[in-house]
């Protein structure tokens, strides 16, 4: 199982100071608390913070839907809860992949009934044609086919998350 380039590091670094400056400018003024979805979107997360230019605070949850294969099983659980309140607070989620919107969807629900004073999606690739449910991030790194990627934080079987570059994985079941 040979990667395939997808998006190179230089690639990927310009995109992500161009969504820090935005996420900059949309919340200038104001405090925000980033949300990671571990463990895809750590390093992800930790560049896109480095970009910015206003205050922000870091929390985590951990959202599990994949289990040990590369399909989605369709069960969200959250398995990491956060530990920041979020009510009067704007709160943007970083995510590493939007695949089918369910993981996401059910996340945002509960976010949603804890009264933040906004809370927005941010994620690194989105992988619209996989949807099954209707769902729109507000910050796209990049839009990307239907296939299985690895790198930047993303894995297979917790393999490859160390790849600087994001790369697709052909041939697997």
């Amino acid at each position: 199982m040979k990667p395939e380039l997808l998006f190179p590091r230089e690639t990927i670094g310009r995109r992500v100071k161009e969504l820090a400056e935005q996420i900059s400018r949309d919340y200038e003024g104001r405090e925000l608390l980033l949300v990671g979805v571990l463990n895809g979107a750590f390093i992800f997360m930790a560049d896109l913070i480095r970009g910015m230019s206003i205050p922000c605070r870091v929390d985590f949850v951990r959202v599990a839907s994949y289990g040990c294969g590369s399909q989605s099983s369709g069960e969200v659980r959250i398995t990491k809860d956060l530990e920041t309140p979020i009510a009067g607070r704007d709160v943007l989620i970083v995510e590493d992949i939007v695949d089918t919107g369910l993981t996401l969807s059910h996340l945002l629900n509960v976010l949603r009934e804890r009264q933040p004073a906004s809370v927005r999606v941010c994620t690194f690739l989105d992988k619209k044609e996989r949807r099954r449910v209707p769902f729109t991030a507000e910050y796209v790194g990049f839009a990307i086919p239907d296939e299985f990627v690895v790198g930047y934080g993303l894995d297979f079987n917790e393999k490859f998350r160390f790849l600087p570059d994001v790369c697709m994985l052909k041939d697997i079941a």
